[in-house]
């Protein structure tokens, strides 16, 4: 049964859209320029202050920052901290200790530790790649 309150609760897409580039170290002038001439910083940044964003414009930003849409259309901050805080947290609400992990806790981490490496790789890769984009406009 969903929540009613989850039903009426509206997902805030600009700010999700400025979560997910500042997460990725994107400046808006740089998110600007790869969404083409007719865009700049202070348009980016209305557009980061609008609650719902236009289908086409959303899957651009998406395809631009390599995040799948539905991430951004459905991201709610306030539902991802109380799953942390309630998962994490030695006092947070339903939190419980499971003696016997169907996991062996070093794989977890191990796995953990391959996840970050690839998304640093990945992030080391679009930095580059924002890099050469930059240095060729600078040319031009």
């Amino acid at each position: 049964m969903i929540d009613t309150d989850m039903q009426n609760k509206k997902i805030h897409q600009g700010r999700n859209i400025k979560r997910f580039r500042e997460m990725l170290g994107i400046k808006q002038e740089a998110l600007a320029f790869e969404l083409g001439d007719d865009w700049n910083q202070k348009k980016i940044s209305l557009l980061e202050q609008k609650e719902t964003v236009e289908h086409d414009i959303l899957a651009q930003v998406a395809k631009i920052l390599k995040v799948p849409a539905e991430a951004i259309e459905n991201f709610d901050e306030e539902q991802a901290v109380n799953v942390i805080a309630n998962t994490f947290g030695d006092n947070g609400i339903g939190y419980q200790r499971n003696e016997n992990p169907i996991f062996h806790p070093i794989d977890k981490l191990m796995q953990l530790h391959e996840e970050k490496i690839a998304l640093y790789e990945r992030m080391l890769k679009e930095k580059d790649e924002m890099m050469e984009r930059l240095e060729k406009l600078i040319v031009k």
